[in-house]
């Protein structure tokens, strides 16, 4: 019973282990995807910058970009850097009547797809492009959310939306007058008239100097963004349109420089070299590297939940296995205390009886540490085998249930060595008591 307690321990914690360590590597995977790595930023964006991109942004992004790829320390580590503009706006559909906040990220969509494409812990997931892959400038992609508020369902054959008035957007409905008004007034000359086979909608953003500006651009697609909270408010826009819609005339800007990394584990290095850089070459230049656990608080918080509870059960069970231990191998030296005294009556040291009881439980110890590795790996093939699903907090879609035990050798063995190491000191107090014996008393027990 003793053996069978601690393996089933060790494979609880193995198991449980590894599923924490396949949902870090997937939320891992899903914000890098999004964010990348590092991203180069005014130094007061991320505190101020959200409803001012104009006052916090990047000028001289095109050759910051150029000196970052053709780093001989960075360019090695590099999968993709692209610049990105967000912004806070109201988009809305005036043919029914509606509007919504949104959350604007104007975007390289070549660059975008590369960056969605990294996958460097083998998730069970499909990379799907950008819509906006080889669209006209004028051209939106929305996220679901945006769209069942803005009446788009119909026009976009949205399965599973309800709740549109009777009034339903017609393409190429006209604007209200003030609205057009901006339109034109913010289009440049010779620019192509939006697509009027695609649903539209207006987009209204403050430029430089907070004057209002506006743009009309059609929709070509509607993309769950996994997170409800995202989907409700995304939208996405060609780098050059939203530059447009913020600056007008003026030189371009963008919020932020996206770097994607080979490996997670190059980022201490990257960030390194590129704060360097920002000392050195770019000293004039109000810049601030910030990962991705900076820029999304919601990983590192649930990341340390996990770290907590996985504390908390090796704990648990780590006590568990001492007490069994330890009764268990009470008991023997109860059993053998004759035994114990014959082999101290034949010349065996005190030292040697403690020996013989510690070994015992490194032994019991080492072979439930084979057992539960054994059981863990086995357990874990299976669930992986039946490609099982899950629902995690804040999403509406089931992602990929796995189990990551055979990937990582180092918690196999920290978590069996802590389990010998458990086991052994179990039998300590045993082993002394064992010691002790009175040769003649102990030959005497029956």
């Amino acid at each position: 019973m003793t053996l069978i307690a601690m393996v089933l321990g060790l494979t609880a914690v193995l198991l449980f282990g590894g599923y924490i360590k396949d949902l870090t590597y997937g939320m891992q995977t899903d914000f890098v995807t999004r964010t990348g790595h590092l991203q180069i930023q005014h130094k007061d964006y991320y505190q101020l910058g959200s409803g001012n991109p104009e006052a916090f942004g990047i000028a001289r992004y095109e050759q910051l970009i150029d000196l970052i790829k053709h780093d001989p320390v960075l360019a090695p580590m590099l999968t993709v850097v692209t610049p990105t503009l967000q912004f806070g706006g109201i988009a809305g559909n005036s043919a029914a009547g509606v509007s919504r906040t949104v959350f604007v990220s104007g975007v390289v969509v070549d660059d975008q797809n590369r960056l969605r494409a990294w996958n460097d812990y083998g998730q069970r997931i499909i990379s799907q492009d950008l819509s906006l892959s080889g669209t006209p400038p004028d051209t939106a992609v929305i996220g679901t959310g945006v769209a069942r508020v803005l009446q788009l369902c119909s026009a976009l054959k949205l399965a599973g939306c309800a709740g549109e008035s009777a009034k339903v957007p017609t393409p190429g409905s006209d604007l209200p007058a003030e609205l057009a008004d901006l339109a034109v007034a913010s289009k440049p000359a010779g620019s192509a008239p939006v697509d009027a086979s695609r649903p539209r909608i207006e987009i209204l953003a403050a430029k430089a100097g907070g004057a209002p500006n506006v743009a009309a651009v059609s929709v070509l697609a509607a993309e769950y963004q996994g997170i409800k909270e995202l989907d409700d408010v995304y939208v996405a826009l060609h780098l050059s349109q939203a530059q447009k819609l913020i600056f007008g005339s003026a030189p371009p800007q963008v919020t932020a420089i996206l770097l994607q990394l080979e490996h997670t584990a190059q980022i201490p290095a990257a960030r390194a070299r590129l704060e360097e850089l920002l000392r050195t070459t770019l000293k004039d230049e109000p810049l601030a590297v910030l990962d991705y656990e900076t820029l999304n608080p919601f990983y590192g918080q649930t990341m340390a939940m996990f770290a907590a509870i996985f504390g908390f059960i090796s704990t648990l069970m780590g006590a568990v296995v001492l007490f069994t231990v330890t009764n268990t191998m009470s008991m023997a030296v109860v059993e053998r205390t004759a035994e114990i005294g014959t082999l101290r009556a034949i010349g065996i040291r005190r030292s040697g009886i403690r020996s013989m009881f510690v070994s015992e439980g490194l032994m019991l110890g080492g072979l439930a540490a084979l057992l539960g590795t054994g059981c863990a790996l086995a357990i874990s093939w299976i669930i992986n085998l039946l490609n099982l699903t899950w629902l995690p907090p804040g999403r509406i879609e089931p992602v990929p249930l796995a189990v990551s035990v055979a990937g990582e050798p180092g918690m196999l063995v920290s978590s069996s060595i802590a389990l010998i190491v458990v086991a052994g000191l179990s039998a300590l107090l045993p082993a002394a008591r064992a010691a002790r014996m009175n040769i003649v008393e102990a030959l005497r027990h029956v």
